[in-house]
């Protein structure tokens, strides 16, 4: 079947809570790549876009600031620890982690990087906790704590604030460690706390950002941010070793300059976050239904029971969580609308009737 065929077919027109990676393009990215799309340009980032996205990073960042774009969010956190850390040397991040949980193995895998990772409650590591993992310090027995890597927003759908990521920064680097932030939603969190990209991570300390913006609205588009130049020798060869260089950097560039160089990020991300306390709110009403906790960001963890998660399944696509608890996620996208909303609660309030 012809793509324009299937893409007006009634199965291209349902829309769900699982993902907000199911999302389609912003269409104001889409006009990005579409305006760099004509002449030539020199391949592997040695473009004029991405020396636009460069200056960008700067803009954003600092002036200690350089941007690699790759093309995915495992991409960036791999490459970017890759570039902190030694092959001896490991890397602190709670136990639900991205990049310990839905990673494949792949900063053990392609990194060779040792993971200590620690249960948290909701998904923030804190000092007291990192502590638990950050020792052995000259052990050559065990693998080295050289860096903690945190998530904002955490895959638990929790956000660090400003002080909690400048609280961890401060011990990892009084124990000769950095911080590294996985940055997948990091525009939920910036919307969700009303600071600057600069205020929650140079500014807090932190030493390197997997900046992502798939989630939010782009098409393969993430960077590593070097923000401790430390590490910004190293990541023009761990890119390129980890198959995350791109030949045609521009439409990566153009994509991250549409996202970050406005304030796209920030209408998207409040959108999202909006629509999941719209959703809360109209869950909140239903009898029979643990909602959990208010959402801080884009996401939802109510707890349903078995079966009407298995009916609410055969018409919207969402995610069990907890098998054991009935705990599902319901994630919002830059793109999920009243009515989504609406038609959603409504489903839920029959099943659970």
């Amino acid at each position: 079947m012809p793509v324009d065929n299937l893409f007006n077919s009634p199965e291209s027109l349902w829309r769900g809570f699982a993902s907000d990676n199911y999302a389609g393009i912003h269409p104001e990215v889409m006009a990005a790549i579409a305006a760099v799309n004509h002449g030539h340009q020199v391949a592997y980032g040695d473009d004029i876009v991405t020396a636009e996205f460069d200056a960008m990073i700067q803009r954003l960042f600092g002036e200690q600031a350089t941007g690699y774009p790759v093309f995915n969010g495992t991409g960036a956190n791999v490459v970017g620890l890759q570039a902190m850390c030694q092959s001896w040397e490991a890397v602190v991040c709670a136990e639900s982690a991205h990049i310990n949980v839905d990673e494949g193995g792949a900063p053990e895998k392609v990194a060779g990087l040792k993971l200590h990772s620690i249960p948290t409650p909701d998904g923030k590591l804190t000092p007291e906790l990192v502590v638990l993992q950050a020792h052995g310090f000259g052990n050559e027995h065990r693998a080295q704590p050289k860096v903690v890597s945190i998530t904002n927003t955490t895959e638990l759908g929790t956000v660090y604030t400003v002080e909690e990521i400048r609280a961890l920064a401060d011990q990892a680097h009084s124990l000769g460690m950095y911080l590294h932030l996985d940055g997948a939603r990091i525009a939920n969190a910036a919307a969700a706390l009303g600071v600057t990209l600069r205020e929650m991570t140079t500014d807090a300390g932190v030493d390197v950002v997997s900046l992502g913006a798939t989630k939010i609205g782009a098409l393969a588009a993430e960077a590593v941010v070097i923000l401790n130049p430390t590490f910004a020798s190293a990541m023009k060869y761990v890119r390129k070793s980890a198959m995350q260089l791109s030949s045609k950097m521009r439409f990566s560039s153009a994509q991250l300059i549409a996202v970050f160089d406005t304030d796209l990020y920030l209408r998207n991300g409040n959108h999202a976050n909006a629509m999941a306390q719209k959703l809360y709110d109209a869950v909140s009403q239903i009898p029979g239904i643990d909602v959990g906790e208010a959402p801080q960001a884009n996401a939802l963890f109510p707890i349903l029971p078995a079966d009407v998660t298995e009916r609410l399944q055969e018409n919207v696509r969402f995610y069990v969580w907890d098998h054991i608890t009935g705990q599902v996620r319901w994630m919002c996208s830059w793109d999920t609308t009243d009515e989504d909303i609406e038609n959603f609660a409504a489903l839920i309030a029959k099943e659970m009737a």
